[in-house]
């Protein structure tokens, strides 16, 4: 096993995880049967009202989609986690996550007294009940991204799933550059087209890793990451 790894676990499919993750250590996430999908959420565990800030992280790096050498920036300006490594090549930032409506007009109405752990979940409710553990409800949960997942958009403005966007095996890493509130949950994607409710599995590593050097690609990648690891820097002296 490799002595830099500090905790390794299956996350079932349709569950809900959080975990603070600590300045100097990294969460690898690996699709280990294929086309799964987790959507995440993050916050600075030390300041909450501090979170994660979709449009700005789209903005600064000129995307549409995030891979390595992307960086999650905070509604301060600052980097909550860098995406260091990824297999994939492009997770959707863009489409949102699942409501108990939409969930219930796809899938249909299971409940836990009917199907117990298999029941019909949503990642919004889900999401809520994490927050929930650390004082926090639905004024504090904001834009998410979905990894694992590709999203495209057309001449016309129209979305479309790409079905089949994760081999199995495949993984992403985000390594923490603050202390950051990190959520996950890992129901279908809300445009996902299969009709059969079937959550996937994913693995979880969490690991130590060094600090970023002045020539990190997230860090050197644009002029608004520079400032971003700067700022980033300034909070922690």
């Amino acid at each position: 096993m490799d002595s830099d790894i500090l905790h390794s676990q299956i996350l079932p499919g349709g569950a809900t995880w959080s975990h603070v993750l600590k300045r100097g250590t990294a969460l690898r996430i690996t699709d280990t049967l294929g086309s799964a999908n987790v959507a995440a959420y993050f916050l600075n565990f030390e300041i909450p009202s501090e979170r994660f800030n979709l449009p700005d992280t789209l903005k600064a790096q000129h995307t549409a989609r995030l891979t390595a050498g992307h960086v999650l920036f905070s509604d301060m300006g600052r980097v909550l986690c860098s995406i260091t490594e990824d297999t994939v090549g492009w997770h959707d930032p863009l489409a949102g996550i699942s409501n108990a409506a939409l969930v219930e007009k796809k899938y249909g109405k299971l409940s836990y007294q009917e199907a117990r752990n298999s029941w019909h979940q949503n990642t919004r409710e889900g999401f809520l009940v994490e927050l929930g553990k650390y004082g926090m409800g639905p004024r504090d949960l904001h834009a998410t991204v979905n990894f694992f997942s590709k999203v495209t958009v057309d001449h016309d403005g129209q979305m479309q799933y790409a079905p089949d966007n994760s081999p199995a095996g495949s993984y992403i890493e985000l390594r923490a550059e603050m202390n950051v509130l990190v959520l996950l949950n890992t129901l279908p994607h809300p445009m996902d087209p299969d009709p059969v409710y079937d959550p996937k599995p994913v693995n979880l590593e969490i690991k130590r890793v060094p600090n970023p050097m002045f020539d990190d690609r997230c860090r050197t990648s644009c002029p608004e990451n520079t400032r971003g690891f700067v700022l980033t820097e300034l909070y922690f002296l």
